[in-house]
């Protein structure tokens, strides 16, 4: 009977012991948090009390299984079951430290810079540290779980590690494309081409750095899709970044119009529509004729916005507007597909019988008046039998 109890005993005091001081840690650093409004740090470490507890659990039931002589039947294996999830449990609590750490230096340089892009690179620079920090510890416990606690494993562990050159070169060939992702986002990440919430352009979709990984990089396109490429493309393709060197943009507006479009009056309808728009930041705007076609004029609208969805946005209305205003006031303005003969005013037929009438064939006008003149002459000849015929 005391073999079954001694064990249940010293496990529930265990669990309730390591309960107790993961509250009054979490309500230490509650208060902590409450005194010291100026950081986030305390309240960030909050998240630790999970990893902590694991850790005092594990770290509690090997300390008592030694003190009260608990004698089970698989000791060994209840002992490196404990020093693993000891192992574990420290390598997540510091992953969980580590990153209440970055969150609070990322939160305490936003509160001090107003520059978005340098903000960005920190908090793209402090994703990818963590990130590393991250494999780093996991390969670490994984590692020392196997290599130390199982003591089958030591003896290969030190022939691996003997012939560490050959495999090195191997696992480098295997993993090349692996490895090639990883230090493209190192260099990424402590680069200035793309960081997280940059707006950029790849393959024709538009869309902003949501996520990026050691491997992978997540773009959000503007209808919510998730476009994932590895890190390694933005290395070696070219892409467009509309937010480097600041988020200010031009948005552009094409129409194709017709040779009679009065081009300075389009041109201050454009500015008087630009003076009563929110998402115009005032910088510069323009209207000019940038190409022409055998039928249509091109124009181009130009106007400044503060970001690429104010210049989405702005485009959008400026299109909209100047296309109804051409509509209601300069209908002869926007362009004419002829795909039929324009149709003549009867007054104008009868003053030009002879003539060819205006988007009329000229052979086509031939044929109808010499078709008339058959008709004459045969109406001629028909009166002139008749009058014969009544002459006998």
């Amino acid at each position: 009977m005391d073999a079954v109890l001694r064990p249940l005993l010293v496990l529930f005091g265990t669990v309730a012991l390591t309960a107790v001081i993961g509250w009054a840690i979490d309500r230490a650093l509650h208060a902590a948090d409450t005194r010291h409004p100026d950081t986030r740090l305390w309240g960030l470490l909050r998240r630790c009390r999970a990893p902590v507890q694991l850790l005092l659990a594990s770290v509690t039931m090997r300390v008592a299984y030694t003190a009260f002589n608990l004698d089970l039947r698989r000791n060994d294996i209840v002992l490196t079951m404990l020093a693993s999830v000891a192992i574990f449990s420290a390598a997540w609590l510091t992953i969980r430290a580590a990153g209440a750490v970055a969150e609070n230096s990322l939160a305490h340089y936003e509160a001090r810079t107003t520059d978005l892009a340098r903000v960005r690179q920190f908090r793209t620079q402090l994703a990818m540290i963590r990130r590393v920090i991250t494999g780093v510890l996991a390969l670490v416990a994984v590692a020392v779980s196997m290599l130390l606690l199982f003591p089958g494993l030591r003896t290969l562990g030190a022939s691996m590690l003997a012939s560490a050159g050959v495999i090195g070169i191997i696992a480098g060939v295997a993993a090349q494309s692996m490895l090639s992702n990883l230090f493209a986002g190192l260099q990424i990440a402590f680069g200035d081409s793309v960081k997280i919430g940059d707006t950029v352009v790849v393959d024709g979709e538009w869309g902003t750095v949501e996520e990026m990984s050691l491997a992978f990089l997540t773009v959000r396109i503007w209808d919510d899709r998730r476009l994932t490429m590895p890190v390694s493309y933005f290395n070696s393709k070219p892409y467009e970044n509309w937010s480097r060197g600041g988020n200010q943009i031009t948005g552009t507006v094409f129409f194709h119009l017709d040779y009679a479009t009065p081009v300075p009056a389009l041109r201050e309808r454009l500015r008087k529509f630009l003076l009563t728009r929110k998402d115009w930041d005032g910088r510069h705007w323009g209207l000019v004729v940038t190409d022409t076609t055998p039928t249509t004029l091109q124009v181009r609208a130009s106007m400044s916005a503060r970001n690429a969805d104010d210049a989405w946005t702005i485009r959008c209305a400026v299109r909209e507007e100047l296309i109804a205003w051409l509509r209601e006031h300069h209908p002869y303005a926007l362009p004419r597909v002829p795909t039929s003969p324009a149709a003549v005013a009867p007054e104008a037929a009868r003053a030009l019988p002879a003539q060819a009438a205006p988007g009329r064939p000229a052979e086509a006008a031939r044929r109808e008046e010499d078709a008339k003149a058959g008709e004459d002459a045969k109406a001629g000849e028909d009166a002139k039998a008749a009058e014969e015929t009544g002459g006998r």
